[in-house]
């Protein structure tokens, strides 16, 4: 029993090791995108951005839809970091939030995201245009 016990408790150790490398290896990247939005009930989203990661840059494509309240339109400008990515595809994927807002003229906009990959968005911008929204949205980034 004591046999058992001891290579549970190896087995346990060895695989927080291979976690922790593995999670070592992941890294960040800066990001910029500019996201237009628009609805009345449903929504939806367009928009580009670039993803600077080792020294590279990689051009976005941005859609999304959503449903709830939503009215008028409004465009955002982000800009930030994404973090816990091994490589440019991690970052692509759908990335979905539910919240509520207002814009009228400019104003500040932050966001945190992650997709089903495990990429973290943390971006901050501003936001300009008449919108005012209560919805569930989701974003999807892809590589061009």
């Amino acid at each position: 029993m004591k046999v058992v016990s001891g290579l549970r408790a190896g087995l346990i150790a060895i695989a927080a090791l291979v976690g922790a490398v593995s999670v070592a290896h992941a890294d960040n990247g800066a990001i910029s995108i500019r996201i237009v939005k628009a609805g009345f009930v449903i929504g939806g989203s367009a928009g580009e951005g670039v993803l600077s990661f080792h020294g590279h840059r990689y051009p976005l494509s941005i859609g999304g839809l959503s449903y709830g309240f939503t009215f008028g339109a409004s465009e955002t400008r982000f800009r930030g970091t994404v973090r816990n990515i091994r490589r440019p595809s991690d970052v692509a994927g759908v990335y979905a939030q539910g919240g509520a807002g207002a814009a009228v003229g400019r104003g500040a906009q932050a966001i945190i995201l992650t997709n089903q990959k495990g990429a973290v968005l943390e971006l901050s911008g501003e936001q300009s245009g008449l919108i005012v929204s209560l919805d569930l949205s989701g974003l999807a980034l892809s590589l061009r």
